[in-house]
């Protein structure tokens, strides 16, 4: 009895917290998509080809909100591959480069490596930038929200 107990409980508790997240007649609807909060999905948003989605702004860059917050990117990235091997961002943002293509340079920060020591080139663990640099885009909130930036 209890091995049995065991194997049908982690499937009760997921189908429990999918009911949680989902509402019978929008996942009617909206073919079972659904955000976090329960609002609809939109037909944008629904495309496979992410046609419709919002572009990327490319203007003066926005004034961060918090302290230490990461700079958001004020181009479109998609012709900007970042893989293993590749990094397109450092073509104008590297410390070679920066001046003459008038990019912002990459922050100091990003040659630290995890022990401390300052490093000669971009640490590993800066070498994917859109993990934090995201591009910036024109979008209502979600949510109201009170938040005040930092002063």
């Amino acid at each position: 009895m209890r091995k049995h107990f065991f194997a049908i409980a982690p499937a009760t508790v997921l189908a429990a917290s999918l009911m949680l997240f989902t509402d019978a007649s929008q996942a009617a609807d909206d073919g079972g998509l659904a955000t976090l909060r329960g609002a609809p999905v939109s037909a944008q948003e629904k495309s496979p080809t992410g046609d419709g989605l919002k572009k990327a702004i490319e203007t003066a860059p926005i004034d961060r909100n918090f302290l230490d917050q990461p700079p958001l990117v004020s181009h479109a990235v998609d012709e900007y591959p970042v893989t293993r091997d590749i990094n397109k961002c450092l073509d104008c943002h590297s410390v070679e480069n920066y001046k003459k293509e008038k990019a912002t340079r990459v922050s100091k920060t990003h040659f630290e490596g995890a022990d401390g020591k300052t490093l000669s080139s971009i640490s590993s663990r800066r070498h994917f930038c859109l993990q934090c640099h995201v591009p910036q885009i024109d979008a209502k909130p979600l949510v109201t929200n009170t938040f005040q930036r930092a002063k």
